[in-house]
């Protein structure tokens, strides 16, 4: 039974011993590192300035590429007024006044309801009984009066104004 004594007094005088050196190693340390911080004390400012000013960078590199996590989206209803044509009945009548506005002739009429047929120039050339040239003649002062470059508008237009059925 002294055994486990002894190992027990001899135990606390190792860690009593190796406390204490522990203890001088570390005030040692501090007072190299104090005196190395007395000694370069303008290198460590630098240095701590320079890791501040780095980290800040990062932060901010960091905040300014993140991408947006939050999308907005706005919804808003579009009031597309769609036009009516009129029917293609024999009760059909022609917005008198519109054709007056415009200053349309009876025979500028005529090749504007032969174009909304889908006829070309030589058709209705034969149809009216007039030259080739003078049905596109019609059709130039139909497209400036109507202010269209193409068939097509020019027959959309017309139908939105009342002009053919």
């Amino acid at each position: 039974m002294n055994m486990p004594f002894k190992i027990r007094a001899v135990s606390k005088h190792i860690l009593l011993y190796g406390a204490a050196l522990a203890a001088l190693l570390v005030l040692m340390q501090w007072l190299h590192v104090r005196y190395l911080i007395i000694d370069n004390a303008t290198d460590v400012y630098i240095s701590a300035i320079a890791l501040i000013f780095t980290a800040l960078g990062i932060w901010l590199a960091l905040k300014l590429a993140k991408p947006k996590r939050e999308t907005v989206v706005v919804e808003k209803e579009i009031y597309i007024e769609v036009p009516t044509l009129p029917s293609t009945n024999d009760n059909f009548i022609t917005n008198e006044k519109a054709l007056n506005k415009l200053g349309i002739s009876g025979r500028e009429l005529e090749v504007l309801q032969l174009m909304a047929k889908g006829m070309s120039n030589q058709e209705i050339a034969e149809i009216l009984f007039v030259s080739l040239n003078t049905v596109k003649t019609h059709s130039g002062n139909l497209f400036l009066k109507l202010d269209v470059n193409r068939r097509i508008q020019a027959v959309e237009k017309a139908r939105r104004f009342g002009l053919i059925s």
